[in-house]
């Protein structure tokens, strides 16, 4: 189904600064990095942006990273929301880049080893070693999870990550698949912002305070 088909609208949103943030490491799909106080408050001000659009108690179905910095990130929010954490459906394919050898690596000891990681222009991560993830794989597994929900009822808040949000993003604005990435990619936002698509249009909800491209 093409994405200006897709019933109800999505608040896509990055989590919230991280202790592997702050600490400078790879985090890729760590499954536990957990938040500082700064991503916590990043979490309380996008819980009261979403509270200002939707009110309380909105009908909205609540999608999550598997990740323990993404679910963290949407208990703030369902709070101000009104809504039960608990009914929270987590799926695998919503989780970030996986980053092989290079999960857990100081940026600065990976810096030294192999030179830069990033490409400074679209602030995308450079092909990871063996075991690591490329930007067609996440393609292909955000797009399965779209098929999976286009029919749910209502709106959907999905919460998940830096360089795979970026992913889910273009592949439902219609953004032209990047060759050297192989993939569509939308623009780069810092953690705690959130972004409304409905039939394929992209709206800017809240603009977070965290780090922007590199600390997932």
């Amino acid at each position: 189904m093409p994405a200006s088909q897709r019933q109800g609208r999505d608040f896509i949103a990055r989590h919230g600064e991280t202790v592997f943030n702050i600490a400078k490491r790879m985090q890729g799909d760590h499954p536990h990095t957990p938040l500082t106080r700064a991503g916590f408050a990043q979490a309380d001000a996008m819980g009261a942006a979403l509270r200002e659009v939707l009110g309380r108690k909105p009908k909205l179905t609540l999608w999550s990273s598997s990740a323990g910095r993404a679910l963290q990130t949407l208990a703030i929010i369902a709070e101000h929301l009104q809504l039960d954490w608990h009914q929270t459906r987590t799926d695998d394919r919503l989780v970030e880049i996986g980053m092989g050898r290079w999960s857990g690596r100081y940026y600065a000891d990976l810096h030294d080893e192999i030179g830069p990681f990033l490409d400074l222009e679209h602030g995308l991560y450079t092909r990871p070693p063996e075991g690591g993830e490329w930007y067609d794989a996440i393609a292909t597994r955000v797009s399965g999870w779209l098929a999976d929900t286009d029919d749910d009822p209502g709106d959907r808040l999905v919460i998940m990550h830096g360089m795979s949000s970026r992913i889910l993003r273009g592949v439902m604005t219609g953004k032209d698949v990047m060759p050297q990435f192989g993939a569509p990619v939308a623009p780069d936002l810092p953690q705690g912002s959130i972004v409304r698509i409905e039939r394929g249009v992209e709206t800017l909800v809240h603009r977070g305070t965290g780090r922007g491209a590199a600390p997932a």
